[in-house]
């Protein structure tokens, strides 16, 4: 064949070849300070991703914002304008997530939430998150003090809007299931005892308590309320979680209940489960690097928050370039109508007023036993 005809061939290959465009995802995360104990297993999901995103390769770009809002804030602008990202994934905690999603509303650049941002989510076309509401999960546990009549309860929780949401989901549900709440109390992030605001408590006798924390500070609450002798039922969210606390806590944690979604016990769900399946695949891609029994919660939401993406970039190529305002918008639409996608944590359905999208296959009760959680049948 002469040169000619090798050039010529080159470029007919060349011509019917599908052009791949990169696409650009910028992940906070909050991988040190406070929230540390979340943030890690978040991080640790993308090294072991597929390289493609929607049939495009794909460029992670992480940073720590340090459990940081201010952080977030930076780096939302920076991966935006410097870095020009089509897509934001973050951060870990609801302060942070909810920061960062006024720069992806005013920059117009979607965002996909790894933690659980109540109301904002409904007031920002540009925000998405694959965490369950505090108002479905803290429905299993107004479900539960109801079957054990429970009919006083306690509240502690961080002083910020995750306490906040926690607290808020809760009281969407106590009236319903005749539980009343008898006393609020509220700490910070960085505190190191809880002792005062655990003293109040129990100075009301509530039959229940219900901790609003995330992180390792949430595991504070548990702890003293156990050592100054309280019997009463413990309750926690899904942002506790963790295999973590029941270390760090040990026997005090023995007993303690809480919402979660079902991949933490995937093993444990029936066979029909709709979600077994790929909580099942999850785990094995984790913890083939990881090792056994390293896969939780948190790690599953970035893995969510990556089914997500996939399918809303799979359709958006075919609107517009990646780099480009038109494709950012078109990723946001397709975020949008993203219909049954099956996640570790639940099945997702978005629409234009809900941009959470999942229902009751999203939560179970799980219950601390001998260092592990259980599901509570």
């Amino acid at each position: 064949m002469t040169n000619k005809l090798i050039a010529a061939a080159a470029a007919v290959v060349l011509f019917a070849t599908p052009v791949m465009a990169q696409i650009k995802v910028g992940v906070i995360l909050g991988a040190t300070g406070p929230g540390a104990a979340l943030g890690i297993p978040y991080k640790n999901t993308f090294a072991v991703l597929p390289k493609t995103l929607g049939g495009q390769p794909v460029e992670y770009i992480l940073r720590d914002d340090a459990t940081d809002p201010t952080n977030g804030v930076k780096f939302a602008r920076d991966l935006i304008v410097g870095d020009k990202v089509d897509l934001l994934i973050g951060s870990t905690s609801v302060p942070s997530s909810i920061a960062m999603s006024d720069v992806a509303a005013q920059l117009k650049t979607p965002q996909i939430a790894l933690a659980s941002v109540g109301a904002a989510v409904s007031k920002n076309p540009w925000l998405f998150t694959i965490v369950q509401p505090s108002e479905l999960m803290m429905g299993a546990v107004a479900s539960d003090m109801k079957a054990n009549k429970v009919k006083t309860v306690a509240f502690i929780g961080f002083s910020d809007s995750w306490g906040d949401a926690v607290l808020n989901g809760f009281k969407t549900h106590a009236e319903a299931a005749g539980v009343k709440i008898i006393a609020e109390e509220r700490y910070a992030r960085l505190d190191t005892s809880v002792a005062g605001q655990v003293l109040k408590v129990l100075s009301v006798n509530p039959d229940a308590v219900v901790v609003g924390g995330s992180g390792t500070p949430g595991a504070l609450p548990q702890m003293t309320l156990r050592e100054r002798g309280y019997k009463g039922r413990i309750y926690h969210n899904h942002a506790m979680v963790n295999k973590e606390f029941l270390r760090i806590g040990t026997k005090s944690w023995e007993g303690a209940l809480a919402p979660a979604g079902p991949i933490v016990v995937a093993e444990q769900l029936p066979d029909n489960a709709p979600t077994k399946k790929t909580a099942m695949e999850f785990t094995k891609l984790y913890e083939d690097t990881y090792g056994a029994g390293t896969r939780n919660s948190t790690s599953a939401y970035s893995f969510d928050a990556y089914l997500l993406a996939n399918r809303a970039v799979a359709e958006a190529i075919k609107k517009a370039k990646p780099g480009t305002p038109e494709f950012r918008q078109a990723l946001r639409d397709s975020l949008e109508s993203s219909k049954e996608v099956v996640g570790t944590h639940g099945i997702y359905n978005m629409t234009a007023t809900d941009h959470a999208g999942v229902d009751s296959r999203a939560v179970v009760l799980l219950r601390a036993e001998n260092g592990e959680w259980k599901l509570v049948k």
